[in-house]
């Protein structure tokens, strides 16, 4: 069996009970990061071996993971924080192992975009996630525009690092929307900001650090 295990996004009280009761049960852990892994791991005293699986080597890792399950082994999937294929490794193992005819199952948990969506006030009943988007301000505003006219909330991640050119670049190709951004979600220092997006624009620190989620209002709202 294929596990996708959902870890937390910052807080560790979040694991849930099915997650350290899979994580404690099965052969392997297919890991992003093996280290960061080790120490969820080690925090909850459980010792099992890991697979590096992580962006640069997810061809050649799937294939080893899809060779443990044919072979009767159980394999959980986790990433460094949230859920397995959201903006990280996990879709294409999934596709493998159907193929592979493989049962596959995942044990839901944290995932920062949904909290974010909820914490900003804007409408949740429809959103869409994009993910992270291209790092060239060019390239950047093409895949903003796509989504220019849709009426859905639009929910994006972002390093702290372009984080500013982004919020630019979605100024100048969706105008003054509502938005919010959320940074440090179910850490200490959690925080949401609301507001236009000239308003969070002149409120970002010089530097801003950790991962943020931002939040757009959709062309109707």
């Amino acid at each position: 069996m294929l596990y996708l295990v959902a870890t937390p996004i910052g807080n560790l009280s979040d694991i849930t009970l099915r997650a350290l009761e899979t994580l404690r049960d099965v052969d392997y852990v297919a890991s992003e990061d093996t280290r960061k892994t080790g120490l969820l791991l080690k925090h909850f005293e459980i010792n099992k071996p890991q697979i590096a699986f992580h962006e640069h080597n997810e061809a050649q890792a799937g294939q080893k993971i899809v060779t443990l399950l044919e072979e009767g082994k159980s394999v959980a999937v986790v990433t460094n924080a949230g859920t397995p294929g959201i903006s990280d490794p996990g879709f294409t193992l999934v596709r493998r192992a159907v193929d592979a005819g493989v049962a596959v199952t995942m044990i839901p948990g944290p995932t920062a975009f949904v909290m974010a969506v909820v914490l900003s006030g804007l409408a949740s009943h429809a959103f869409t996630f994009r993910g992270f988007p291209p790092r060239k301000s060019g390239k950047r505003r093409r895949f903003l525009a796509v989504d220019q006219e849709s009426p859905h909330t639009l929910v994006f991640y972002e390093s702290p690092y372009r984080l500013r050119t982004f919020l630019e670049d979605a100024l100048e190709v969706y105008g003054d929307r509502e938005a919010a951004l959320a940074n440090e979600l179910t850490k200490l220092f959690e925080s949401v900001q609301r507001g236009r997006l000239s308003e969070l624009l002149a409120g970002l620190e010089e530097e801003p650090r950790g991962e943020y989620v931002v939040v757009i209002a959709g062309a109707e709202q």
